[in-house]
C-alpha cells in the first residue's frame, strides 16, 4: 500500500521486501496522533510489527495515551541511521565542484487506526512477545517467568498497550542511490574515516 504524503523519489523506495525486516530490526517507533483539541502528540517507544498490527506499549504516566480516540488516525514513523553527507567526500567535487551537502537516512511510515488496551493480560501477553524478541539472540535468555509473579504483576501496572491497525506503508531509504559508483565509495571511505560504519548508511 502506499502512503502519498511521504516524499520517495524512484530510486530511494526501499524494496518491499525489506520493509518488515527493516522494522524488526529497529523495533521502535514514534507514534504521532491528534487529540480532540487539535493538538498533536508522539512518542517513542518498542513495537512489534505482527500481521496488519503495530503493537507497543506506553508508561501509565504518559499523558499522550488519554488523549488517543480510539479508531483515530495514528502515524507510526520508524527511523534506521541517519548521517550528514560531505560534499567534500564526492568524486565529482575534484572533477566539476558542482555538488552539495546532504542528509542520508532510511525511514518507514506506517499509519493507521490506533486503539489503547489498558488490559492487563492484553499488556502482559505483549510484553511477552517483545521480551522474547529482544532476547531471542541471547544465550541466557531472560524470560518474564523468570521474576516473581507479584514483581511482574506490579511493574505491568504502570503501563498500557497501544495498538495501530496498519492501513498504509511508505518506505524510503535515501543512501546516495543517485550518485555514481565512485560518489558512494567516497561516502563509503568518508564515513569510515569519522568513525562511522557505513552499513545502512550508503547503497552498496
Amino acid at each position: 500500500m502506499t502512503d502519498p504524503q511521504l516524499y520517495v523519489p524512484r530510486f530511494n523506495v526501499m524494496d518491499p521486501d525489506d520493509v518488515r525486516g527493516f522494522v524488526h530490526v529497529v523495533a521502535a517507533a514514534q507514534l504521532v496522533t491528534v487529540g480532540e483539541d487539535g493538538q498533536p502528540d508522539a512518542t517513542f517507544f518498542p513495537v512489534l510489527w505482527e500481521g496488519d498490527r503495530l503493537v507497543g506499549h506506553q508508561a501509565r504516566a504518559n499523558p499522550h495515551w488519554r488523549r488517543i480516540v480510539t479508531g483515530s488516525p495514528a502515524l507510526a514513523v520508524v527511523t534506521g541511521p541517519d548521517t550528514y553527507v560531505s560534499p567534500s567526500w564526492y568524486a565529482a567535487k575534484a572533477e566539476h565542484g558542482k555538488v552539495v551537502p546532504t542528509w542520508n537516512y532510511s525511514v518507514v511510515h506506517l499509519r493507521g487506526r490506533v486503539t489503547v488496551h489498558d488490559d492487563p493480560d492484553w499488556v502482559r501477553a505483549l510484553v511477552t512477545r517483545l521480551t522474547d524478541r529482544h532476547e531471542e539472540r541471547r544465550a541466557d535468555r531472560w524470560r518474564v517467568t523468570d521474576a516473581p509473579e507479584d514483581y511482574v504483576t506490579k511493574n505491568l501496572r504502570p503501563i498500557v498497550g497501544v495498538e495501530l491497525v496498519v492501513e498504509s506503508v511508505e518506505a524510503k531509504a535515501k543512501l546516495s542511490q543517485n550518485r555514481s559508483d565512485a560518489d558512494r565509495a567516497g561516502v563509503a571511505a568518508g564515513l569510515a574515516a569519522d568513525g562511522a560504519d557505513p552499513a545502512g548508511l550508503v547503497a552498496p
